[in-house]
């Protein structure tokens, strides 16, 4: 499967968080239109179907995402 770069998924969260408050403050048509568009280009961008799996999997893939995660690490 393609990656996408984490400067793009990045962008797209930031898109995708702002289009959220702008779609429950105003909810006009071309808001709620980008926020479908950023919903299903994330959705491709990381594989999934769904939106919270999205945007998990995105931030996952972000820079720094894990650098505290000691799981492979043996007591």
């Amino acid at each position: 499967m393609l990656m996408a770069h984490p400067a793009v998924l990045r962008d797209l969260l930031d898109e995708y968080e702002a289009l959220l408050v702008l779609n429950a403050a105003e909810g006009d048509e071309a808001t709620r239109q980008r926020l479908d568009d950023v919903t299903y280009t994330l959705c491709v961008s990381t594989g999934t179907r769904d939106i919270d799996a999205a945007v998990i999997a995105a931030r996952h893939r972000l820079p720094g995402a894990r650098t505290f995660d000691d799981s492979v690490l043996t007591a």
